[in-house]
């Protein structure tokens, strides 16, 4: 149940059994725990022995070391050239887990900054347990694109509407200790306690029956054959704005000039 990157044999992810707790560890610390297309297999097949294993009742994703849980999309892996996405299951979304339901409750043990496509992971996350130095934020915008991999929408619907809008316009980041009091996080717990905290809070989930566990989720998301009913129009209307916005000047001015370390020079066009 483990991917390798293209360039080195270690796991893009380590999946590993604690009792009926699966642990995920995005695995590439050399960058930021980025997600490329070896991260995206790792974690959506981890997904899907998850739910089809009746003795795991509940999952846990984080990141490996103290900097960063997520820092969104490898770059460098785009600019390659390289697929992002399962090979085999593209409709699992960014990760291999973005748009990749399952009925066990999961939860994110967030070790560092989850930006960009790091904190879409977390809003794909049924609960998260944050350090004191992590921060979360959608900066798409400073790059000439959208949070696309359910952010633009997803943010609104877990934060009250303003703060979601005033996150994903400016782009800027939003601390751990505001992120709990605005509900995007459940917990905060010093450094190096993220992992401990949420499998202590999966023992809890897991005491309970997993059955009744699994069908409260399902109603609770409005679940029809695996998918989330009330997202379906949101997913059109996100793939049919970002497919036109990649054909825009800003979107390929962003990226370039963030890699030429420069302002970006916007047109509008």
């Amino acid at each position: 149940m483990t991917s390798s990157t293209p360039d080195t044999l270690a796991p893009a992810a380590r999946v590993e059994r604690r009792g009926n707790v699966m642990v995920i560890t995005l695995n590439r610390p050399e960058a930021r725990n980025a997600v490329n297309g070896a991260v995206s297999t790792a974690v959506g097949d981890a997904l899907a022995q998850a739910q089809s294993d009746p003795e795991v009742r509940a999952l846990v994703i984080t990141g490996t070391g103290d900097k960063s849980f997520c820092a969104g999309a490898d770059l460098k892996a785009i600019s390659r050239g390289e697929s992002l996405q399962h090979p085999d299951h593209p409709e699992w979304g960014f990760g291999g887990y973005a748009q990749h339901f399952i009925d066990k409750p999961t939860i994110a043990a967030v070790n560092g900054a989850a930006l960009g496509g790091g904190s879409e992971l977390i809003l794909a996350s049924d609960l998260v347990v944050a350090e004191e130095h992590a921060v979360f934020g959608l900066p798409e915008v400073k790059r000439g694109l959208i949070a696309s991999a359910g952010g633009v929408f997803r943010i609104v619907a877990q934060l009250p509407r303003k703060v979601g809008l005033q996150l994903m316009f400016t782009g800027e980041p939003m601390s751990a200790q505001d992120a709990l009091r605005w509900g995007l996080v459940n917990e905060i717990v010093p450094t190096g306690e993220a992992l401990g905290a949420a499998l202590a809070l999966a023992e809890r989930i897991t005491a309970n029956a997993p059955l009744a566990v699994q069908a409260s989720k399902r109603v609770a998301y409005g679940v029809d054959g695996g998918v989330i009913v009330s997202e379906g129009d949101s997913w059109l209307r996100n793939d049919q704005e970002f497919a036109v916005l990649l054909e825009s000047e800003d979107a390929s001015e962003g990226p370039l000039a963030f890699a030429e370390k420069r302002p970006p020079v916007w047109k509008a066009r």
